[in-house]
């Protein structure tokens, strides 16, 4: 994993739920059939109403419609961002699609977990607001190592809540397979 995650943000409101990042109507597709696997990039973020996805123009899809990835890396969202059901197919949908990081001042913790557990995305939190300064398409640089977030485009930087232990998870691949690195399973 990179010490620097950068790219074009895509800005969503608060309580974005697991059916808006994943629509149930999409967990249909293998997880071992790399051509269907590629669907839940596709379908990443689909259900998510144009109303409150928080965009400045309304109709920015996350994913192109001839595209299996987002052009977007860096999610910004609002408060309780993956609530809802428990479905580890939503941080899945997310990787899949491209995005490297989530930036959101907070989350349903069983969405958190999974982000973790399965080593999918970063799970950033912040005290800021940043869904209201940031644009959709803003160019946005991450540094994982001193928990920064600065808007290229703005030229602004703002401080990211520390990840501890999380980030050593993220980077191995997940729970298991940090467990394997550090000994603590065989």
């Amino acid at each position: 994993m990179d010490s620097i995650i950068q790219g074009k943000a895509y800005v969503l409101g608060k309580n974005i739920d697991t059916d808006q990042i994943i629509p149930a109507e999409h967990l249909v597709y293998s997880l071992s059939d790399p051509e269907e696997v590629k669907l839940y990039g596709k379908y990443a973020l689909s259900g998510v109403p144009v109303a409150e996805a928080g965009l400045p123009e309304g109709n920015t899809p996350f994913v192109a419609d001839s595209s299996f990835e987002s052009e977007y890396v860096i999610i910004i969202a609002g408060p309780n961002f993956g609530c809802g059901s428990s479905r580890e197919h939503a941080p899945f949908a997310l990787q899949v699609a491209g995005v490297k990081a989530i930036v959101a001042e907070s989350y349903a913790r069983i969405f958190y977990r999974n982000c973790v557990d399965g080593g999918f995305v970063i799970p950033y939190e912040t005290s800021e607001q940043l869904n209201k300064s940031v644009l959709t398409g803003d160019e946005l640089k991450i540094d994982v190592q001193n928990n920064t977030i600065t808007n290229l485009t703005q030229n602004i930087t703002y401080t990211l809540s520390p990840l501890g232990d999380v980030l050593e998870i993220v980077k191995a691949g997940g729970i298991f397979a940090y467990a394997r690195q550090e000994n603590l399973m065989a």
